[in-house]
């Protein structure tokens, strides 16, 4: 068995599948960040319990929600649940799986799960954006996740996007979108967005996909704005690693074909004349599936 982990900020999740990425069986857990990271060590460690009962496991992969040391396998930090900071995720997890651990930043995994997998299928090099409550990043190459010099990180959420220190994740992160679509509404009140989002208190960009299928002029300038953002942070990417693909995932990418053709037409207008309209957009495919997915390539690949 090959185990793969996501773990985040508002969710865990464990699956059992194969080294090539297919996933037999899934468990979902809520975090509860009041139980910090030690709620989710208990969760991991009770669930591992059960696993094991059943035979050996092989090998292990992580995706974890916040920045990591894939060398070493230590967290650097979670900007979400307390806890992780400095902490050897790999040197516990190995004792407890009794197997080779492997663990990188959830967006990087979700990177080689969809490039692999995904969206990207066939194509290389693949970016992936995952426009969630922040925004992250990865690039996988020939199906492996390229890091660069360490540190380094495809950290697109903090690409700036003028002198002043306006980053990429400041204008197209979910609660950027949140905190858009509430003052939008605040100035008008009488269109379909409004009345979505009426009595909202978080979460509004869940709203956005249904007030642009009632053609709401609102939704329509939110979603103009956000896409001409994200288009000038990406041209960034296109100019200087020119990728076959980029692909749109996380939350925000639910609001589907609007958003893909929106960025994409913005696109054009910041990438160098020669390069047409830049890289191909695509949505991403695996969804919930695209970090456990790439957990179980990454365990594979570590083990090979």
């Amino acid at each position: 068995m090959i185990l793969g982990i996501e773990i985040g900020g508002t969710k865990l999740q464990l699956v059992l599948g194969e080294r090539d990425g297919t996933i037999h069986q899934r468990f979902r857990f809520k975090v509860a960040r009041e139980a910090a990271a030690e709620g989710i060590r208990r969760q991991i460690t009770e669930t591992l319990v059960e696993i094991r009962k059943r035979g050996p496991i092989e090998a292990v992969g992580i995706g974890f929600g916040g920045p990591v040391n894939c060398a070493t396998g230590r967290i650097a930090r979670s900007h979400q649940v307390e806890g992780w900071s400095d902490y050897d995720l790999t040197g516990w997890l190995t004792g407890l799986a009794e197997a080779p651990v492997f663990a990188d930043n959830d967006a990087n995994v979700a990177a080689l799960g969809e490039a692999v997998l995904g969206a990207g299928k066939g194509s290389s090099p693949v970016f992936y954006v995952t426009l969630g409550s922040g925004v992250g990043g990865g690039l996988v190459v020939d199906g492996r996740i390229y890091h660069g010099r360490a540190p380094g990180e495809a950290e697109i959420g903090h690409v700036r996007l003028d002198k002043a220190g306006t980053r990429v994740e400041d204008r197209c992160s979910g609660w950027a979108m949140d905190r858009r679509i509430r003052e939008a509404v605040s100035l008008h009140t009488g269109g379909p967005l409004a009345a979505l989002a009426d009595g909202a208190t978080e979460g509004e960009a869940r709203f956005l996909a249904g007030a642009l299928e009632h053609e709401d002029p609102v939704a329509h300038a939110i979603l103009s704005e956000f896409a001409d953002n994200l288009a000038f942070g990406l041209s960034h990417v296109v100019q200087l690693l020119h990728p076959e693909r980029i692909i749109l995932g996380g939350g925000l990418s639910l609001v589907g074909e609007p958003l893909r053709s929106a960025v994409a037409a913005a696109l054009g207008q910041y990438v160098m004349e020669v390069f047409g309209e830049g890289s191909e957009l695509v949505l991403a495919t695996l969804k919930e599936d695209a970090v456990t997915s790439g957990a179980l390539l990454l365990a594979g690949q570590g083990i090979h």
